[in-house]
């Protein structure tokens, strides 16, 4: 029975953390590209050099859904307690 209340709160810790994390680089993706569509609107001239740094700033925030989904995969499949 303690067996299957750990292996249900292993699941529970792993759907959070790859949830929280997708929904953190979605909120921060969307950040970035807000930020990008205000700048090329206000002054379009600058196009190449906020191109980099928007694709930047999206890599960073992809990375921390790419951290929770990590973690979700090590507590799933390489757990020691189970």
């Amino acid at each position: 029975m303690e067996g299957n209340i750990q292996l249900a709160l292993i699941c529970v810790g792993a759907a959070l953390s790859i949830g929280l994390a997708g929904l953190g680089a979605g909120i921060g993706i969307g950040s970035v590209g807000q930020g990008a569509t205000m700048g090329l609107a206000r002054n379009p001239e600058v196009q190449p050099k906020l191109m980099v740094f928007m694709i930047l700033g999206m890599a960073l925030a992809e990375s921390i859904a790419i951290y929770g989904l990590v973690i979700s995969l090590i507590l799933l499949y390489a757990n020691p307690l189970l």
